[in-house]
């Protein structure tokens, strides 16, 4: 389409557009404005304008408003091009039509002037049947064409989409209110917050303080005053160690320095000093932030006047309780002590009776005699077992194999009416422990089972490898996590009530009739357990029965070890003495000096005696021969150790064999002989002073 308009050089054309192809190539005959031949010069003028511009525009003519539009306006057509070129407006915008017709009649009967509408709202449909909400910047302007009745041909439009424009400028008026308000919030909460702080700071008890890493006071609380009778002028822009007590200066030092690296400080204690001179202690917690500590004080005074208080009523409690428990195993100590020397000293007095007046058969009287005595040494080795003071002589065991030795005596001592069972573990480990002690474990134990079934019942001793854990242990004062021996011997019995199970390792506390136990059972189990380094723990229902776990540690050792010592306890060694052999005798007590020397002369050897270490000293130089020094430990002046060392290094082939009520670590230590020692406790009979001598003399 080219006319004097593309001549004259008003108009510039774009070239190659689509709508200009689009427009050429449609057939106008089938639309209101009739073939394009017959288009009046205004028509064709307005027409190049629209095709010709840059800005999205389109021409709306006729009574029809027939829509011609150019390539910027296709845009704003979305779908509905290329559809609505050269339909009437009503048709192409029929969503929008109702509200823009009136003005464009107007404008077309001469009746309005040129309408103008920034960022209108328009509802429109141009992408299928989804509705939109569209903003556009809208110019509509009245085109003359003399041939029409109004001199009016149609309308230019001139229309740019502001929708994206409009809704960045909501969002953007959006963000500023919402941040508007949010400033007003913050400031709000900001000044509500600042008068909290300044109501803590105020009124809070604690000392809060602001100091710098020179420790010199920033900022203090008025607490200050309250607490420590300083007013916060006199404290700020001083260094703490015008407040602290010398002898706390160093560590508090030491704590700033710590806080001021940030690593923050936790219920650190110092004191400081009140006004009036007395010492405060205040807790302190820390945060550091650049070159400034910020930290609060707690006043502890009353705290750790009232622990201390605590302390000396505990340990008056303590005492009490500690009197009130040596009292009580004074008093049983001595109820059974004279119950055996009553024994004791009857039977010898009627033995004497019967010896003066000249009649025989005084052998009985003198076994009573020997089996209180006898009773009266269980008595005071169970003593030594609970308070862990036993010396023990710990070997190489296989449990199993101990317990299967003891199955004869087991049986006799349980009688009849109870059945013995024992379940043994396959893989049993090794555990080293004093043999002999162990066996009056077990042998405590089954006869406390067999008490606790009268009518009859079953006595199972099991054994078993076991892990005892470091949850376990942590409830277990002194007990280590690892791998344990376990026996458990297990009755069917009676059982024990909730509230007497945790006195059952009391010394002298029995549930037994009068006369029936000691009290020192349990006790002496529980001793040799700990002595060992194991534990032990008792189970019990009333009516069902009860379990009592003894736990030995493992010993990392090979099962030949445990036979070599099952093998050297067997065998025994011969009792007499031999080839005249000499035994130095030392001990300071009379008596029993006398008694251990007759019976020594009474086995065959030839005895010599000193009262002291110091005598011990002079006499052995003089004598031509001495085969064993058996010697008290414990002696006034020189103990027994310090002699025989001595003596060793004189004599180097000296055999010494000690003998003591109470070690007192000197041959024992951690309750376990020392390595090499020979030891026979006191009270011992003949016959153990003959196998004890005799295994010291053939080693």
């Amino acid at each position: 389409m080219t006319d004097a308009s593309d001549r004259d050089g008003r108009f510039r054309p774009q070239s190659n557009n689509e709508m200009r192809a689009l427009v050429r190539a449609k057939d106008w005959s089938q639309t209101a404005l009739g073939p394009i031949e017959t288009w009046s010069p205004s028509l064709r003028l307005a027409l190049e304008i629209v095709l010709s511009s840059g800005f999205p525009m389109a021409l709306r003519w006729g009574h029809d408003f027939v829509l011609i539009y150019n390539d910027g306006y296709r845009l704003i057509l979305g779908d509905k091009h290329p559809w609505a070129l050269g339909l009437p407006a009503r048709i192409a915008w029929s969503e929008v039509w109702p509200e823009i017709e009136p003005f464009h009649l107007k404008i077309l009967n001469g009746d309005g002037e040129a309408v103008f509408a920034e960022d209108r709202l328009l509802r429109i449909q141009r992408h299928g049947e989804p509705w939109e909400d569209a903003y556009f910047t809208l110019s509509y302007s009245p085109t003359p064409d003399p041939t029409a009745p109004t001199g009016i041909g149609g309308i230019f439009v001139t229309a740019v989409e502001t929708t994206a424009r409009v809704q960045a400028e909501r969002q953007r008026r959006a963000a500023e209110e919402a941040l508007r308000r949010l400033n007003e919030s913050l400031e709000h909460e900001i000044e509500a917050r600042t008068r909290e702080l300044n109501r803590v700071w105020t009124h809070s008890r604690d000392l809060l303080v602001v100091i710098g890493t020179d420790g010199i006071f920033r900022a203090v609380s008025p607490a200050w005053t309250e607490v420590l009778g300083h007013v916060p002028d006199a404290v700020v822009g001083r260094s703490f160690l015008d407040f602290v007590y010398s002898e706390d200066a160093g560590i508090t030092q030491a704590a700033l320095n710590n806080a001021a690296s940030g690593a923050g400080l936790t219920n650190f204690e110092n004191r400081y000093r009140h006004s009036n001179g007395d010492a405060r202690w205040i807790s302190w917690h820390t945060a550091v932030e650049g070159d400034m500590i910020y930290a609060y004080g707690r006043d502890i005074t009353a705290m750790k006047v009232a622990a201390a208080e605590l302390a000396v009523a505990q340990e008056a409690l303590r005492q009490s309780q500690k009197m009130e428990a040596i009292g009580q195993l004074t008093g049983g100590i001595a109820h059974d002590f004279n119950n055996m020397l009553a024994i004791v000293i009857g039977s010898l007095d009627i033995a004497g009776r019967r010896i003066r007046r000249g009649e025989a058969g005084v052998e009985k009287q003198l076994d009573v005699a020997r089996e209180g005595a006898k009773r009266a040494a269980t008595l005071t080795e169970r003593l030594l077992a609970f308070s862990r003071q036993s010396p023990l002589s710990p070997r190489i065991l296989n449990i199993n194999n101990l317990v299967a030795r003891m199955s004869e005596l087991l049986r006799s001592t349980l009688g009849e009416r109870i059945s013995l069972e024992a379940v043994f573990a396959g893989g049993l480990w090794l555990t080293c422990a004093d043999p002999n002690q162990l066996e009056s474990v077990i042998l405590n134990l089954a006869v406390n089972a067999r008490d606790a079934m009268p009518d009859g019942g079953k006595l199972t001793i099991e054994t078993a490898n076991v892990y005892l854990d470091d949850r376990y242990v942590t409830h277990e004062i002194g007990l280590r996590s690892g791998q344990y021996v376990l026996i458990a011997v297990t009755d069917v019995g009676a059982g024990i009530a909730p509230d007497v199970l945790g006195k059952v390792f009391d010394p002298f506390f029995t549930t037994k009739p009068v006369g029936k136990g000691t009290g020192l059972g349990l006790s002496m189990v529980y001793g040799f357990a700990r002595q060992s380094g194991g534990h032990v723990r008792i189970y019990s229902e009333l009516n069902c029965g009860t379990t009592v776990k003894v736990y030995l540690p493992r010993h990392f050792g090979s099962q030949n070890e445990a036979d070599l010592e099952a093998q050297s306890r067997a065998q025994g060694p011969a009792l007499a003495a031999s080839r005249a052999e000499t035994v130095l005798v030392v001990e300071d007590e009379d008596q029993v000096r006398q008694m251990s020397c007759e019976a020594l002369r009474e086995l065959g050897y030839s005895v010599h005696e000193a009262c002291s270490g110091e005598q011990a000293l002079a006499r052995f130089d003089t004598l031509d021969r001495v085969d064993v020094l058996f010697t008290d430990v414990v002696m006034r002046g020189m103990t027994g150790r310090e002699l025989a060392d001595r003596l060793l290094k004189r004599s180097p082939a000296l055999k010494v064999l000690f003998t003591t009520g109470y070690t007192r670590n000197a041959v024992v230590h951690n309750g376990v002989l020392d390595a090499g020692v020979a030891f026979l406790p006191k009270p011992f009979t003949v016959e153990e002073l003959a196998a004890k001598l005799r295994s010291v003399l053939d080693r």
